[in-house]
């Protein structure tokens, strides 16, 4: 077809171009058929036409928008359909879970049995007896009370659901995230774990948990959920409910219980161990934290108002009356455990209360007996209150720790457990005194410290011992300790100065080793580090620091063993239904240097042949140990160890009425209540007993580089106690580079590796006391 043909040829008529005759087509006759004029016949080899298009005008294309925007709802309707989809999958598992999940009887904790505690070789040593509980209505319960456990633990009880998913979603992330660990469970739901299931931490627990609080909202009244967790939770000393712990706490009926009472019993849901500011006093200011917190959330729901807010003060509990089963050293004992076992994650409080543990401890009977009737013969058959008032303060602790291994052999807490509940072998709050010197030393040669003069720091290195001589190189504050009764030396070798305990020589060898190195080496031989006022100063070589007997017989028994600390256990087993507890790894580790403890204990060893400890010499075979008496008098120590064997004995002043601490003049009959006197000699007869069936062993002692027997000790000027601190603070230096003052070497001499625990604040005292008496402590 030319260009110029229309695209309906074919079918129209006319002449000219585009017109002709069909040959293919004829009449009847079958003459051809002529087209009609105008047209022109159509090639017969050409296809059909096209059938004619309609002209149209051209849709318009779809913006961008409108492009983009299909995708998009159909994602959405897929998010949508999704989210749907899981909510009605949820819904259905949340009827599924409330349908089959029923309310089951009370657990084994809400009907408690008593743990078993076994001596090592497996003879009974204690049974803690049945939970004490005591059920009541809440009408019994004072109001007061009632909102203050609503203050500490939901203020909004009243008017909330049995379960918070958004705490406890938050509480899960803060866990998570690092912000420590804790609980987003509404009361409904402390209490069906009380009382219906347990304490573990599993996902199994905590849907059942989840179930049986929402049917326990809807089937139980608030009034009803509030008394059950009132009667439930434990505060403590055994208690099970506010009952018990009213009588527990302060001696009365739970509706005879204050405002400020019923505060504190609140307080104790939080930690129940933790915040008795009787068993624990070094816990009160946070104790006391925790009452003000829920006053003053009294306050802020208009439950208390403010003037009565302002009048409470705080109320100190009674002293803790404990079941006569753990009378004895029996009771100690077992408190030394639960807070063990707490305290390494083994068992929470409420799991070891809940009872039927059999518990196997690392005691020694023979040992355990030895030492009570060391205490009796020495001490308590000495006591005359009644003649002597200052025999009323007395109180004894003491520890012997295995140095290969770190297990506690035997332990002394106090007279009786149901007439002294404080355990004198743990609490931490009495000056170690001098008792903490030879730490000194044994950083010196850890570190290969010098003199300020750049002398290598040995047993016969010589010191200024003269009487209040100011440390040298030192940038904080003047410091000049006293010696005993004022008493100068002059030139003094370290050894010497050691036995009688010069106050002026380790003070000034604390600067010259580095009081932060000083610090660091004392936790690593076992002392912990959160041990209030263990401070980076000069003061620190005076013993300032309150480390427990249990503390000091571990660092100690790390010099034993050659400088292997073996962290110190009291328990060997722990079973339930024939199922064993997985307990912390014993395994001992090298703490400081062969050479350093060794030639540490050359020096220690003096003390008892020629020096302060010599009344320890009754124990009959080789010993090395240390004298040290606490500011004011207050406690009396001598901390010692032969191969076999290290203990540690502290006599203590307390007023048992108040509390306080008290100085020991005149207690015992004696003028002045030494480290080298009672303590020492309880040590002695104890260490001779406990080791009568094992024959007697040298020190197998590997010495410093030129480090010999130490000089025997020359007649004190003065006497040969003491140690006085002055009043004032002085500033932290922080030993990082290994620097520890002119003449100390660089860490890579072999300083000790920096271990946890705060830096506290120095602390120093001045004391008028009779005859000059300091904190030495000898």
């Amino acid at each position: 077809m030319s260009p110029s043909s229309s695209p309906f040829s074919g079918t129209g008529s006319g002449t000219g171009p585009g017109t002709g005759s069909d040959p293919g087509t004829s009449d009847p006759s079958g003459t051809p058929r002529t087209s009609r004029p105008g047209w022109e016949p159509r090639d017969p080899t050409l296809h059909p036409p096209h059938p004619p298009v309609r002209a149209t005008a051209p849709e318009p294309r779809p913006h961008r928008r409108d492009r983009r925007r299909g995708p998009f709802r159909r994602l959405l309707r897929f998010l949508l359909g999704t989210i749907l989809l899981g909510t009605l999958l949820l819904a259905g598992a949340l009827a599924a879970g409330y349908l089959l999940v029923e309310i089951p009887p009370a657990n084994a904790a809400a009907v408690a049995q008593s743990n078993v505690y076994l001596y090592r070789d497996g003879t009974p040593l204690a049974r803690d007896g049945e939970v004490n509980r005591e059920n009541v209505r809440l009408d019994r319960i004072p109001l007061s009370l009632q909102q203050a456990v609503l203050a500490a633990e939901e203020r909004d009880f009243s008017t909330s659901r049995a379960v918070d998913p958004k705490a406890m979603v938050r509480a899960a992330w803060n866990t998570v995230t690092g912000k420590g660990r804790q609980s987003g469970s509404t009361i409904t739901q402390q209490y069906v774990k009380n009382y219906y299931l347990g304490q573990e931490q599993t996902l199994s627990r905590k849907a059942k948990e989840f179930f049986i609080a929402i049917r326990l909202g809807r089937e139980k009244s608030k009034q009803e959920i509030l008394q059950g967790y009132l009667n439930t939770s434990y505060f403590g000393r055994n208690a099970y409910g506010v009952q018990a712990a009213a009588r527990a706490y302060y001696g009365k009926d739970v509706e005879q219980l204050d405002t400020a009472e019923g505060a504190y019993l609140a307080s104790l849901l939080k930690a129940p161990s933790a915040y008795d500011v009787t068993t624990h006093p070094e816990n009160r200011a946070k104790a006391v934290a925790r009452w003000h917190y829920v006053l003053d959330g009294m306050v802020t729901e208009g439950w208390l108002d403010r003037t009565g807010r302002a009048a409470l003060r705080f109320p100190d509990p009674q002293t803790a009356r404990p079941v006569t089963a753990l009378s004895g050293q029996r009771g100690y004992v077992v408190q030394a455990v639960e807070e063990y076992l707490t305290s390494h994650g083994v068992l929470d409080e409420k799991t070891l209360a809940g009872g039927g543990f059999r518990i196997t401890t690392t005691l020694e009977p023979a040992k355990q007996e030895a030492l009570a009737e060391a205490v009796e013969d020495r001490v308590v058959s000495r006591l005359d209150p009644d003649r002597n008032p200052a025999d009323r303060f007395v109180r004894v602790g003491a520890a012997a720790v295995d140095p290969a291994n770190g297990q506690v052999l035997a332990l002394y807490g106090g007279i009786d457990y149901t007439r002294q509940y404080v355990n004198n072998a743990t609490r931490r709050d009495y000056q170690v005194g001098s008792t903490f010197k030879p730490f000194v030393f044994t950083a010196a040669v850890q570190s290969g410290a010098q003199t300020q003069q750049g002398r290598p720091i040995t047993p016969s290195t010589l010191y200024d011992g003269t009487n209040r001589r100011p440390v040298e190189g030192w940038s904080g504050d003047p410091y000049d300790p006293a010696n005993e009764d004022d008493a100068s030396y002059g030139e003094i070798p370290v050894g010497t100065a050691t036995d009688l305990s010069v106050n002026a020589v380790y003070a000034q060898m604390a600067v010259d080793v580095g009081p932060a190195h000083v610090r660091r080496t004392a936790i690593a031989l076992g002392v912990p580090g959160s041990t209030p006022d263990l401070t980076a100063s000069p003061s620190i070589a005076l013993g300032a620091a309150t480390a427990s007997v249990l503390d000091m017989a571990t660092a100690y028994a790390t010099l034993a063993a050659h400088g292997r600390l073996g962290a110190y256990t009291l328990v060997e087993g722990v079973t339930r239904g024939g199922e064993w507890l997985e307990l912390p790894d014993p395994r001992p580790r090298q703490a400081v240097s062969r050479e350093a403890a060794d030639t540490t204990t050359s020096i220690l060893r003096s003390v008892v042949e020629t020096g302060t400890g010599t009344a320890a010499q009754t124990a009959g075979r080789p010993a090395a140990g240390k004298t040290g008496t606490a500011e004011d008098d207050k406690a009396a120590w001598f901390a010692g160890y032969t191969p076999e064997l290290a203990t540690v004995v502290a006599l203590m002043g307390q007023d048992p009425e108040t509390g306080h601490q008290e100085p020991l003049y005149g207690a015992l009959g004696v003028e002045r209540v030494a480290g080298g006197g009672a303590p020492a000699e309880i040590w002695g007869q104890f260490t001779r007993e406990a080791l009568a069936e094992t024959p007697p062993r040298d020190f197998d002692l590997r010495l410093m580089p030129g480090a010999e027997e130490p000089p025997p000790a020359t007649p004190t000027p003065g006497g040969t106690e003491g140690a006085r601190e002055t009043e004032g603070t002085e500033e932290l230096e922080e030993y990082v580079t290994g620097e520890a003052g002119p003449g100390a070497a660089p860490a890579a001499r072999g300083g000790v590796p920096d271990a946890p625990g705060p830096e506290t604040g120095p602390r120093t005292a001045e004391r008028g006391t009779p005859a000059r008496r300091t904190p030495d402590g000898q």
